[in-house]
């Protein structure tokens, strides 16, 4: 097999996603591309846990149609991951007896139970944990060298001990159990190796900020965005740079304001209620024309919704959420791997074009943890243009072509200026005048207009009269079912956006040439990205929505048939 999945779940504190990330990093070790994707209950703590996991021989961005394996621990509360975990017909079920049977709902698809005694098996171990023996049963019904997984252990228990060989010993009874269980589903032989990375996407989107030039960041913790934040602190202090934790979001944007206007590129990673409380702070970065990048990591709303879920919901306030006409960036992330170069992009853009950046990441990306090739090395020219000292008669918003006009950093010899959230001339002087709320209202929107933005603006792929537009992390599943799409002798092209706001019209105009119908794949209840692309683009293609909330995942095969239909229409 080139490709399996596999899902291990039970009871908050059962320590699924402690193996879980064991079993991916001894695919790793052992050569191989994964994705390992996590769900769990709201509970603080305790509730159900699942670790999803796709390990292939060749890159993954997206989970896969049907998993072929679930094990539990305990079975708890693991019905209410019933429709995440879809099973494969021929797959397997395995449940320790003494914790219940498995829940009707996980054999109708007719895959085989397999009882298995784990925590009987721990227990003739001393030391031994149940989740160890189900670490061991994966990786042997899937093939994993027994190697690659003790390292994986080892590498995770550094302090070694009586609680390593413990863990060793209960990997090992695992594997033998595998043995004996039959027929598993090996994996076909690792491809070469090459430099590759196992990373998450809140860590990509961290070193992203880092390369981008950011050295200050303030932020309250939220899920699913924490993980970032909690990278990003040891991050930054060995390149110089700090991280404060807010006592609030409205504590947090406003700190970010203020390190950005004191010459530090700055930063706050969020979910969408945080995204909410900063939404006025935020119009205050573009009228004061102050850069700053905030990383949204959009999970299931509306309000607290379901904090470990995710969902793509966030585009409306992203784009629109700020009063008054407040142009600013948005840019999306289109795999785990790319949350590193559109963080660092955005925060390139931010500060050449002084105004702030919103990167919508989701509780997908950033709290999914993948095998990937090592991002290349990207820089981008240009930086926030500062006014020089003494400056003779200085005009902070200078009405210039670009609409860019020199930042003169607190400290800048012989230069002072008013900077705040009121309309304002080009001295900064608050001003009521019509005349003068036109000319910076025209500064604030050239700038964003005037510039090209370049190859990065979106993914672009294929050729064919059929087309799926597509946005952030339904980018993966959509990649995949052109995959095979192929294989059954049909084209068509993908266009992935990158960049939100300011829409492209032109570009997308040329991207869509010779398409003559357009299906729109998104993560929303209300086709927030179809709405968006109707109200920005002329598109002249016959368009088409599939779309759905979160928490469940687009998966290849639901676009695969849609796009097999449109070809024989």
């Amino acid at each position: 097999m080139t490709s399996v999945s596999v899902a291990l779940a039970g009871s908050g504190g059962a320590g699924v996603m402690t193996a879980g990330n064991m079993l991916l990093e001894a695919a790793a070790r052992a050569g191989y591309y994964g994705l390992m994707t996590r769900s769990s209950g709201p509970q603080i703590r305790g509730g159900e846990a699942a670790a999803m996991l796709r390990i292939c021989t060749a890159p993954c961005d997206s989970v896969d149609d049907r998993y072929q394996v679930l094990a539990a621990v305990d079975w708890g509360n693991v019905a209410r991951f019933a429709a995440e975990l879809p099973l494969a017909e021929a797959g397997l079920v395995v449940g320790d007896p003494a914790q219940g049977e498995p829940p009707e709902v996980f054999l109708k698809s007719g895959a085989r139970y397999a009882p298995v005694t784990l925590k009987a098996m721990a227990k003739k171990i001393p030391g031994g944990w149940p989740n160890m023996v189900a670490l061991g049963l994966l990786g042997g019904l899937i093939g994993l060298p027994r190697a690659a997984l003790c390292a994986a252990v080892e590498k995770s228990m550094k302090k070694g001990g009586d609680a390593l060989a413990a863990s060793l010993a209960a990997v090992q009874a695992g594997i033998d159990e595998a043995a004996k269980l039959g027929a598993g589903f090996p994996l076909a032989p690792a491809p070469a190796g090459s430099s590759r990375w196992l990373v998450t996407g809140n860590q990509a989107a961290g070193y992203g900020a880092i390369r981008g030039g950011v050295r200050f960041v303030a932020a309250y913790p939220i899920t699913p965005a924490t993980e970032l934040l909690e990278w990003m602190s040891p991050a930054l202090a060995r390149v110089g740079g700090t991280l404060v934790q807010a006592e609030d979001e409205l504590a947090s944007i406003n700190m970010i304001l203020g390190g950005s206007y004191g010459g530090v590129p700055s930063l706050t990673a969020t979910s969408g209620p945080g995204l909410s409380l900063m939404i006025e702070a935020l119009g205050l970065g573009v009228a004061a024309e102050i850069p700053v990048v905030v990383v949204d990591v959009m999970r299931t709303g509306p309000s607290t919704g379901i904090a470990t879920k995710t969902e793509q919901a966030d585009l409306n306030i992203a784009m629109y959420g700020l009063h008054g006409d407040a142009p600013h960036l948005v840019l999306a992330p289109n795999s785990v791997a790319d949350c590193l170069l559109t963080t660092q992009w955005a925060t390139h853009l931010a500060e050449s074009l002084q105004v702030p950046a919103i990167v919508l990441s989701d509780q997908f990306f950033g709290q999914a943890r993948a095998v990937v090739e090592r991002p290349a090395e990207v820089s981008f020219a240009g930086a926030r243009e500062r006014a020089a000292p003494n400056t003779v008669d200085y005009k902070r918003y200078a009405l210039t072509p670009s609409g860019v006009s020199p930042m003169a950093i607190p400290g800048t010899p012989g230069i002072t200026y008013t900077a705040d959230g009121l309309e304002h001339g080009e001295r900064g002087t608050p001003s009521s005048a019509a005349a003068d709320h036109l000319a910076q209202m025209d500064k604030r929107a050239r700038k964003l207009d005037s510039i090209d933005y370049g190859e990065h603006w979106a993914e672009i792929e294929g050729e064919g009269e059929l087309a799926v537009i597509t946005w952030g992390s339904c980018t993966g599943a959509v990649r995949e079912a052109f995959a095979r799409a192929k294989g059954d002798g049909v084209s068509g092209r993908l266009l992935s956006l990158r960049l939100m706001s300011p829409a492209q019209p032109e570009k997308l105009r040329r991207a869509l040439k010779g398409v003559k119908r357009a299906l729109v794949v998104e993560q929303s209840f209300g086709g927030q990205f179809l709405r968006y692309l109707r109200a920005e683009y002329d598109l002249t293609c016959e368009l088409t929505s599939f779309r759905r909330p979160g928490p469940l995942p687009v998966r290849p095969d639901e676009i695969h048939r849609k796009i097999l239909e449109w070809s024989r229409a």
